[in-house]
């Protein structure tokens, strides 16, 4: 499934706006990456992980490594 689809499945799911579910994943992402709390070695190990082009993964940055990761632990 590629991400469009999963935005628009999301969006109609939850009754919002397709750029309202990138924006809240955005956000979300943003959270987890500047939060204080999660200025910790494990949690920057697993961060760190998420190959991604700035600071801050985008979502279908993060989308794309988890879907990775399902598939891994499926084989």
């Amino acid at each position: 499934m590629n991400m469009r689809k999963i935005y628009r499945e999301l969006a109609r799911k939850h009754g919002v706006s397709v750029k309202e579910v990138r924006q809240e994943m955005q956000a979300a992402l943003t959270e987890a990456y500047t939060n204080p709390l999660n200025n910790n070695e494990i949690t920057r190990a697993y961060q760190n992980r998420v190959p991604r082009k700035g600071e801050i993964p985008t979502p279908e940055e993060a989308v794309r490594y988890l879907a990775g990761k399902i598939k891994e632990n499926r084989a």
